[in-house]
């Protein structure tokens, strides 16, 4: 599937964004969200910044895929999220 890219300007610690489409004549709703991962200090090597940014894309709900991993700023950065509809999980999952 092809990916809509929008630019959101403002980040809030979580973001949740709905965007009604319509694919050859159907309408569907596609979710996203995007959080805000805070580094614990500014003082972290970049191993450990790549040790968090896992545990948390391991730990994510199972109904939700990494879409984007944004530019890191000093202090955190943003991962954005795309909700698996029912298709996506089962081809996940190994289900016809």
């Amino acid at each position: 599937m092809r990916e809509v890219i929008l630019q959101i300007p403002t980040f809030e610690a979580e973001q949740n964004i709905d965007i009604d489409v319509k694919i050859n004549g159907k309408k569907r709703t596609l979710h996203y969200r995007v959080e805000i991962i805070d580094w614990e200090n500014e003082e972290e090597t970049t191993e450990e910044k790549i040790s968090v940014l896992r545990r948390v894309i391991d730990e994510h709900e199972k109904d939700w895929e990494l879409i984007q991993i944004g530019a890191p700023l000093k202090n955190n950065i943003p991962i954005t999220f795309r909700k698996r509809n029912e298709s996506d999980q089962q081809n996940s999952e190994g289900s016809p």
